[in-house]
């Protein structure tokens, strides 16, 4: 494994598993400035490192590295970070949640790139919801930035027709997370187009309600936790999939989201994104049987 980094950024090859800090360390106590900057995006985007051994501290440096680029609000590592989503998958358990973090911390200068990304069906579904997020994360970061980051997404979900219904419903969480009421108006069309799945983020009532627009449901929801990938899911590669019968795809599906709780929407993004993992990948064992 290529080891070639100066000091302090070498430390980190060994500085530990993620999963033992409780929260994150004060990186820029070790020492890291922005002439660091491009010997840590190496760290962050090396192939090598990321899929390395699982057992190896290694593996854990580019980690390390995102999050100091975060803390060092390196406007330099913006393109490598959103490049880098093309090949991040919804069940590592890292940078999709991460990614989207450090790029809020980063700030505004990412909104044009993530809302090309967010905005273009050209592009695979998840860069655009890595996308989505990340320019959630900024509103949140960078509040003078909101209202520009609630434009795109509202954008996005006035294309809604043309996107997969799983995306928006992501979206819908990022607008939810931004407390976007100005936003309703396009969403409730999104709704009424049976645009949006409605078991990442619930329905037009559950929206109504956390935007307080409506006290409580007047009916009783229509979906069920079993309806988070449907038989007709349209992925990437642009054909139908059929969906497995057992216990697999029922232990891919999750329950609704709970008002108000945004531990909770975060938690059920992360396990959606998970479950549309799973599926990818079976849709790619029946390719190649096929072949």
């Amino acid at each position: 494994m290529n080891t070639s980094y100066p000091p302090p950024v070498d430390k980190l090859l060994t500085y530990g598993d993620c999963r033992n800090f409780r929260d994150w360390p004060d990186y820029l106590a070790l020492g890291f400035t922005r002439e660091h900057v491009d010997d840590l995006i190496r760290m962050a985007t090396s192939e090598e490192l990321n899929w390395g051994d699982s057992d190896s501290l290694a593996v854990w440096a580019p980690v390390h590295a995102w999050r100091v680029l975060g803390q060092l609000r390196a406007a330099a590592a913006i393109a490598p970070l959103i490049n880098f989503f093309k090949y991040v998958e919804p069940d590592d358990q890292w940078a999709p949640l991460e990614l989207p973090q450090i790029l809020g911390m980063i700030g505004p200068a990412a909104i044009p790139v993530l809302a090309e990304i967010l905005l273009n069906p050209a592009n695979k579904m998840y860069p655009r919801t890595y996308a989505g997020d990340s320019l959630c994360e900024i509103g949140k970061w960078h509040p003078e930035f909101r209202e520009a980051c609630v434009k795109q997404l509202t954008a996005a979900i006035k294309q809604a027709e043309n996107n997969h219904p799983s995306l928006n419903g992501f979206i819908l969480a990022n607008l939810l997370d931004l407390k976007a009421v100005e936003a309703a108006p396009e969403i409730e069309r999104a709704f009424v187009a049976e645009a949006i799945d409605p078991t990442i983020a619930g329905d037009w009532e559950d929206v109504q309600i956390e935007f307080a627009l409506l006290e409580a449901r007047k009916t009783r929801p229509t979906y069920s936790v079993f309806d988070s990938i449907s038989e007709d899911d349209d992925w990437d590669e642009g054909e139908e999939d059929e969906m497995t019968g057992g216990e697999e795809s029922q232990n891919e599906v999750i329950a609704p989201l709970f008002h108000n709780n945004r531990k909770k929407r975060d938690a059920a993004k992360a396990k959606n994104k998970k479950a549309m993992a799973k599926k990818s990948r079976r849709q790619n064992r029946k390719k190649k049987k096929k072949k």
